[in-house]
This record gives C-alpha cells, sequence and structure tokens, in this order.
C-alpha cells in the first residue's frame, strides 16, 4: 500500500470512531481484520497516522473548517507531517487514495492559521475540561496542552536488582539509547520513523529482567516514594505492578511488599513479571469477593503507595484518542473513587508511616483539592511538601516542579518532558 492508500484507510478508521464512540485501537484492529491484504507495515502507518490525527484534533479542525475524518487525515499530513500543498495534491491524486483536493482544502492548507483560535484548540484538549485546565496552568495551558498531543518518548527502568543503568545501556547500544534526565534509573530509547518504539520486549535485556517499560514520570512517582530495605510497604492500587517492581528494587529485596488491585485483571501479568525481575519480596493480594485481603496489615504499613484511579489526563500522549472519549461524569466518578480509596490506604499506614498518594492526572480537581478533603477528614496526617520530598529523595532538581500550593510535585511534558503526574508525600502522625 502506498501513501495515498494510508490515508484513505485513516479516514475509514476515523469514521469509524466517530460513528461507534470506542478506543481507537479496537477500530484499528477491527479494520485489519477485514483488510487482510494490508501487511503489518501498512497496518502501523495507518495507525499511525490515525493517532496524528487524533493527538491534534481540534486544532487540524481549526485550520481545515472541518471536524470531518478527511479533513483531520488531511491536516495531519499537512500540519504534524509537514507535506506541502503540491506534494498533497499529487498525493490525493494517486490510486486508491481518496478523492482529489477540493477548491476550500486547497485555501484551508494556504490559509493555515491558529492566531484567534482559543486554548482549547490551540492545546487540542475537550472545550469542557477548559476551565479545569485553567485553574493549574492559567494562560499556559495551550501551551501545556500542546506538549500533551506531542508523541511520547519511549522509557524504559534500569532494573537495579539485574544490574546497573550502564549496564542497561551497554546491553541496547544498538538502539541508540540514552539516560533520562531525571531518573536515575531511566534510559531512553528512540522511536521509529513511524512514531513505534522498537521491539525492546524481544530484547535479551527485557528478557532477562534488566530493564522494564516504565515512564520517567512513573519512575519519579516510586521514588520519591522512598521505600527503603526493611520496610513494610503496601502498593494499593498495583494494576500492572510497574510501580510495585520499582518499590521492590528500592527495597533491595529486603522487606514486604504486597501488591493489591480492586480487578484481579489488573493483576496478572505481575505475576511473570517479578518472576522476570528477580524480585523476591512481594506478595500479590488478589481480591476474594467480599473478603478483606489486607486486613491484616491495618495500621501496620511503613508506606502505603495509592496510584489512584484518575482520568488519565497526563498520559493523552499515550492515549490520543483517550481525551475525546473522556466526559464531564466521568471526573466526577474518579473523584468519589479517590477520596475512597485514600480513607482505605490511611487505615493501613501505621503511625510515623507515610502516605504516597499519585495520580496521572494534571487536574486540581483529582489532586491538591482531594488531598485538601482528605486531610479534613484526616488531620493526622500532613504534606511533607513537594521540594522536602523531592530532596528527601535525593532528587533536588525535582524541587523544581513543586504544586503551586506546595503539597507535592506536578510533572508534565512541558515542564518535565514526562507524561504527566502528581506525587505527593503525607505523613502520619
Amino acid at each position: 500500500m502506498r501513501e495515498g492508500a494510508h490515508a484513505a484507510a485513516a479516514i475509514e478508521v476515523l469514521a469509524d470512531l466517530a460513528a461507534r464512540r470506542r478506543p481507537a485501537a479496537d477500530a484499528l484492529k477491527d479494520w485489519g481484520l477485514s483488510h487482510r491484504f494490508a501487511g503489518s507495515k501498512d497496518r502501523a502507518a495507518i495507525a499511525s497516522l490515525v493517532y496524528d490525527a487524533l493527538r491534534r484534533r481540534s486544532s487540524l479542525a481549526w485550520r481545515m473548517g472541518s471536524e470531518e475524518p478527511r479533513a483531520l487525515v488531511l491536516g495531519a499530513l499537512a500540519f504534524t507531517r509537514g507535506h506541502d500543498r503540491e506534494a498533497l495534491v499529487r498525493l490525493f491524486e494517486a490510486p486508491h487514495a481518496p478523492a482529489p483536493l477540493s477548491d476550500g482544502e486547497r485555501a484551508a492548507l494556504a490559509a493555515d492559521t491558529l492566531a484567534d483560535a482559543p486554548a482549547w484548540v490551540r492545546g487540542d484538549y475537550p472545550e469542557w475540561l477548559d476551565a479545569h485546565l485553567e485553574r493549574v496552568f492559567g494562560d499556559e495551558r495551550a501551551a501545556e496542552g500542546a506538549a500533551l498531543a506531542e508523541r511520547a518518548p519511549l522509557d524504559l527502568r534500569a532494573n537495579a536488582l539485574k544490574g546497573s543503568r550502564d549496564d542497561a545501556l551497554a546491553a541496547l547500544s544498538h538502539l541508540n539509547p540514552r539516560p533520562t534526565p531525571l531518573s536515575p534509573f531511566g534510559v531512553r530509547v528512540p522511536l521509529l520513523d513511524d512514531g513505534r518504539g522498537p521491539p525492546v520486549q524481544a530484547e535479551p535485556a527485557f528478557l532477562k529482567g534488566l530493564v522494564e517499560v516504565q515512564d520517567e514520570g512513573s519512575q519519579i512517582a516510586a521514588l520519591i516514594a522512598g521505600a527503603a530495605p526493611g520496610e513494610q510497604v503496601v502498593d494499593l492500587c498495583a494494576g500492572a505492578g510497574g510501580k510495585t517492581l520499582a518499590l521492590a528494587a528500592s527495597m533491595d529485596n529486603r522487606g514486604q511488599v504486597y501488591a493489591h488491585d480492586s480487578d484481579i485483571r489488573r493483576l496478572a501479568p505481575l505475576y511473570d513479571r517479578a518472576q522476570r525481575a528477580g524480585v523476591r519480596d512481594l506478595q500479590i493480594r488478589s481480591p476474594r469477593g467480599q473478603q478483606d485481603v489486607l486486613a491484616d496489615l491495618e495500621g501496620s504499613a511503613d508506606l502505603v503507595l495509592v496510584d489512584a484511579p484518575c482520568t488519565g489526563t497526563g498520559t493523552w500522549r499515550r492515549n490520543p484518542d483517550a481525551k475525546w472519549r473522556m466526559r464531564p461524569s466521568a471526573l466526577a466518578v474518579r473523584q468519589n473513587e479517590q477520596d475512597t480509596t485514600l480513607a482505605r490506604a490511611a487505615s493501613l499506614v501505621k503511625p510515623g508511616g507515610r502516605l504516597v498518594y499519585v495520580t496521572c492526572s494534571m487536574l486540581r480537581d483529582e489532586n491538591e483539592d482531594r488531598l485538601e478533603a482528605f486531610r479534613a477528614a484526616h488531620p493526622d496526617f500532613t504534606p511533607l511538601g513537594g521540594r522536602e520530598s523531592a530532596i528527601r529523595a535525593g532528587l533536588p532538581a525535582l524541587a523544581d516542579f513543586a504544586s503551586e500550593d506546595g503539597t507535592g510535585l506536578l510533572l508534565s511534558p512541558r515542564r518535565s518532558g514526562t507524561d504527566g503526574f502528581f506525587v505527593a508525600v503525607l505523613r502520619r502522625a
């Protein structure tokens, strides 16, 4: 398939998304199943174009004067990939390509401007979120949103239980990796020309447990938690266990890590991941109906990490379609879940212990506001503050990312070059 055919296929997938409002990955999978003549490289090229259109849907629609799938694909080729107008004219006249460009489309390509566009258009996020982002970033919210519309890097974490970052860099030298700027264990691997990362899961360094795929921001959240050898640590919302493994590495397999998640399916990959990583101080506490599988840990944990369920606004670089499927009602649901989870976590923390609250959201509604509500109900918990937490973790450079009220750290692609994360450490009296 040539690029014109890729464009036609991308238009077809985007039309399916508009009609059925479902994850892009599902629509792309269905397209591939119904077009088996398309090879893996063709499917990858189509997916890349679809995601390029979704990342900048608002600004592309503004420039092209239309939200139709054809306009978004044409805009992505022109304004994201840099095709000039004459190249696009030729491309859309090729066999199996979409219909030739109209006069209106040619005019839109020539008049390219976002000068008068509102912040939510320039930042490529849903209009209803504008007021929420203004609370956090003020006049810089469009720039923050635009950074969230960029492609995400591929970050790995060197597993200290198996070797050093230098070992990981040497093992992956053929991929031209480099150290991440903030995490002392981070390795960043350049993306391929089509925007995808190389297949690192097939690399010996990955298969032997020397590296794990983990965004630098997620690595920082685990480092700020400060899990120490000999401690009793609970990862309350462990999911697939990325932060669980990072905590275990910080503890050097001394002490005990308890991994729990309300959804047993999310925990399933952790068994194999822990074995590959050489983690020996882990207990996975899977949910069992109405039984409280953490009852024996009440008031005994040195550290409880709450990687809370959230809207995921900080991960839009990796899930660009998710921001357009998000609805205002989802924010209220997540807030209730966060309050409930924080209250449960508090019951597990021993006197003098620490509660670390983490979200991959950049909204005050899910971050500082939730801590304010939590502290009103639990006055025996006091935030250490973002700057102090960074210094205590031996990462003083992170103090620059303290949140506006000083409660925690706020990371974002524009501020720190990572996914969006909020991290706050609270100590129990």
